[in-house]
């Protein structure tokens, strides 16, 4: 766990990886095995804890031996000695164990159902059909799979800002096509053959009539070509509209390029935050100029959909990063009424990520992202570790709440229920992928943090899992208060308690792989993945708490 938290250190902080293990297995004299099955929260407040003390200046560098001295000079081994030997020697008598009593999946099914039907929703329906999901895998908007001359190949966890872009752009056309979804190389392999295909492995591609092309900019402006009577996004060619879409695309890349020198680097923290600042009032200027909220008007635009992928994990980013927030407090209000302006659009909201998934999706893809002390408390927001954002109850959504807006607000009653949907129809899988927590680490580790292709669950808790997952859901579809006032509630104890009873301790480390991993849009909507990472800590709680 200590290892994978340290993964998520830029570059330069992979060289302390082995030192900080072996100072902590020194301080606790836990074997690397123990040190292997350490709950996930742990190796969350352990990056946590490392990347605060490192915020080096032009004036300061940091160095190997400052890095280094951050673990063997800190408080961190006894800190945690006393929960390390309690790994160690496997609980002891702090052993919880709650009862399997929860309603089982059909009974959780039937009421899901029911409350789907009372609100007019169905959120098992066809994702190819209705708006835009990420889920689809063949998109015929009405047409007959006849008129499909297009195959997109994205990834599957819809990390890719490039992919990104030509999804969207094929939504808001409604051209017919097809999705085959293939890992991005930091969470996993790519199949041979679209490495037949495409020898670069890169990402999108795109085949029109069985031509393969790459490379986004060239998807995008072969699509407008390809396909005019399907929603033309750019103006004529030669008119003075197009020369400033022209110029608005030299602008996003202006603003691309600001925001990744500043996010990725730990030098001239003040002129990085100047030139994103000075980036963002000419976007700002240039979203008014037309009469928005788009960039060209009144209507959404090939420009706009070149800038939502950048912006939407820029926002993010430098939130979480570098505690700087794009939109939510009104500094910026022409981008403020572009973001509640797409966030009206359904192809917009099937594509769009939350602030958590992308502050972990793009270290991976950059090669790390430089953490400042002002991002440290909104990061610990985000991440749910400040001890409130991913508790019960939740705050409310709104264009202006922060850490994250979110200008279609939540709607607790529905975001619960979509939660419990997705988690009823796929609980056989979600058990099996949570157990990889406690479960042993892949042979072959990836790039990205938060993925293990290769982990190998630990199946013999299974049917804890499955209780757990059951409880779960049950709080979701009926409330905690109300569950916990049932026959159905959550009892956990120090003491068996009968053959029905089952040890909590590896289901909090599988619930927390879980929680850390609940990805948006690839998973659900934002609202719904919020509550279930609270209800997860709900389970993980109750159980910490004996």
């Amino acid at each position: 766990a200590v290892t994978t938290a340290l993964s998520f250190m830029p570059r330069p902080e992979l060289s302390i990886r082995a030192s900080s293990m072996k100072t902590i297995q020194k301080a606790s004299g836990c074997t690397t095995r123990s040190l292997a099955i350490l709950p996930s929260s742990l190796g969350r407040a352990f990056r946590g804890f490392s990347t605060r003390f490192q915020a080096p200046t032009s004036s300061n560098p940091p160095t190997k031996a400052h890095r280094c001295s951050v673990i063997a000079n800190s408080q961190m081994p006894n800190m945690l000695s006393g929960l390390f030997s309690k790994v160690a020697k496997g609980g002891g008598s702090d052993q919880a164990y709650f009862l399997d009593n929860a309603p089982s999946w059909d009974a959780l099914s039937q009421m899901a159902k029911a409350k789907m039907e009372a609100h007019g929703v169905d959120f098992w329906a066809d994702p190819n059909q209705g708006p835009t999901h990420p889920l689809a895998l063949k998109r015929t908007f009405g047409q007959p799979e006849s008129a499909i001359r297009v195959k997109l190949y994205r990834d599957h966890a819809a990390w890719c800002p490039y992919c990104h872009k030509v999804w969207l752009q094929l939504e808001e056309k409604r051209i017919p096509y097809t999705i085959e979804k293939i890992n991005m190389r930091c969470y996993g392999d790519k199949p041979p053959s679209f490495m037949a295909k495409v020898p670069s492995g890169l990402l999108p591609v795109l085949e029109l009539d069985g031509r393969v092309v790459t490379e986004s900019a060239v998807i995008m402006e072969l699509l407008e070509r390809e396909f005019p009577d399907n929603k033309p996004l750019m103006p004529r060619a030669g008119s003075p509209e197009r020369a400033r879409a022209d110029q608005l695309m030299r602008l996003e890349r202006k603003l691309f390029s600001d925001w990744l020198n500043w996010l990725c680097s730990g030098w001239d923290h003040v002129g990085g935050r100047r030139r994103v600042e000075a980036v963002l009032d000419a976007v700002n200027t240039e979203l008014g100029a037309a009469g928005g909220p788009f960039f060209l008007g009144s209507e959404l635009s090939l420009v706009d959909i070149t800038f939502v992928p950048m912006v939407e994990r820029m926002a993010a980013s430098l939130a979480y990063y570098k505690g700087f927030y794009v939109r939510g407090e009104g500094r910026w209000p022409a981008v403020e009424a572009w973001f509640n302006a797409l966030e009206q659009r359904d192809t917009y909201m099937g594509t769009k990520s939350d602030y958590y998934t992308h502050s972990h999706d793009l270290p991976p893809q950059l090669g790390g992202c430089h953490m400042s002390p002002e991002g440290e408390t909104v990061s610990a927001m985000i991440d749910g570790t400040d001890g409130r954002s991913w508790r019960l109850p939740l705050a409310p959504l709104s264009a202006t709440s922060l850490p994250e807006p979110y200008s279609r607000g939540d709607h607790p009653e529905l975001d619960k229920l979509e939660a419990a949907a997705k988690m009823i129809k796929n609980h056989e899988a979600v058990a099996k992928f949570a157990l990889r927590g406690p479960g042993k680490p892949g042979p072959r580790p990836v790039a990205a943090p938060l993925a293990d292709p290769t982990g190998v669950p630990a199946l013999e808790h299974l049917p804890a899992m499955d209780a757990a997952l059951r409880h779960v859901v049950h709080a979701l579809l009926v409330g905690v208060e109300a569950k916990q006032v049932s026959a159905e509630a959550l009892q956990v104890s120090s003491s068996a308690g009968g053959p029905s009873a089952f040890t909590g301790a590896p289901v909090v480390s599988a619930a927390e792989y879980l929680r850390d991993r609940v990805g948006v849009p690839r998973d659900m909507k934002f609202p719904a993945a919020r509550q279930l990472r609270a209800h997860l800590n709900y389970l993980i709680d109750q159980l910490a708490a004996s």
